[in-house]
């Protein structure tokens, strides 16, 4: 089972139930902005960092969160891929991809500082929640990716 693909419809199920799960334990935030919020408030000294009022412990989940990412994307393409899996196509090990890469991951960061949160927090933490503003930044996401789809 673990080597063929699975429906959509469990994928969907599991996601809709990570959220009441977070409700739970106390928890209304989920993304992946705010998990590396929490590993910059680590990394960062209290005295320069803007999060200085963020709760580190009752967050340190989020840190074990991004970890499992890493970690089960190397497990995936290593351990259960066929080989024939690349990091980046071709065209981005040069000097104008690493350029695009960058001002690409600045925008995305920017865009979710500014949003407040991830495609993921967003769309499936705030959607769940019945936030409006949540509602404004899917949108915005969508439209946003079918503009740059529709242009490149």
């Amino acid at each position: 089972m673990i080597f063929e693909d699975l429906n959509w419809l469990i994928y969907g199920v599991l996601i809709g139930l990570f959220v009441p799960a977070l409700l739970i334990i106390g928890n209304k935030q989920f993304g992946v902005s705010s998990g590396l919020q929490n590993i910059c408030t680590t990394i960062l000294p209290k005295t320069k960092s803007v999060f200085s009022d963020y709760n580190f412990k009752s967050n340190s989940w989020k840190l074990y969160f991004i970890i499992g990412i890493i970690l089960g994307s190397f497990f995936a393409v290593f351990l259960l891929g066929d080989g024939n899996s690349y990091f980046l196509p071709d065209n981005f090990y040069s000097v104008k991809g690493v350029i695009i890469l960058f001002v690409g991951g600045f925008f995305v960061g920017f865009g979710s500082r500014y949003a407040k949160g991830c495609t993921s927090g967003h769309s499936i933490t705030g959607l769940s929640m019945l936030q409006f503003g949540s509602l404004a930044a899917t949108i915005s996401f969508f439209i946003g990716g079918l503009i740059y789809t529709w242009l490149v």
